[in-house]
């Protein structure tokens, strides 16, 4: 009994992991459509952005820009499904959070601030390494397919 659901459970994870893969890229017009959308909510999230003061301002639009970002690069891979693609996703994802944290910090001062935008460096260097290693191992996987 557990074989068999096991063997489902793989069957279905392989068959979802296919169509995903196998899927076409977007029309031209969907591609369009959905960067448009994009555009809109980044506008509006920004300026949402306008009735914060000092820091908390500096930190929203942070926010706004690397949600933008990491949107476009979505839509990209989703556009040109690639290992290249999804690690450009997963390089503005480390970015989007690099950036924020370093506004983050801006509400400290002296060495406590150096300290958060160290730490927040660290985790950025981990972050674009691990993207990237997982990238190379996609593109290799994306190879031998």
């Amino acid at each position: 009994m557990q074989k068999q659901f096991l063997a489902l459970t793989i069957a279905l994870a392989a068959g979802f992991t296919g169509s995903t893969f196998a899927a076409d890229a977007m029309t031209r017009d969907a591609y369009k459509s959905a960067k448009d959308k994009i555009e809109e909510t980044a506008k509006a999230d920004k300026k949402a952005c306008d009735a914060m003061k000092a820091n908390a301002k500096d930190v929203c639009q942070a926010e706004a820009k690397a949600k933008e970002k990491i949107a476009k690069a979505e839509l990209d891979a989703q556009n040109k499904p690639s290992a290249k693609a999804s690690e450009k996703v997963r390089m503005m994802k480390a970015e989007g959070d690099y950036e924020v944290a370093k506004e983050k910090c801006e509400d400290q001062t002296g060495t406590a601030m150096a300290t958060c935008k160290k730490d927040a460096k660290v985790a950025y260097d981990k972050a674009k390494t691990e993207a990237r290693q997982a990238g190379t191992t996609a593109a290799t996987t994306e190879k031998k397919s």
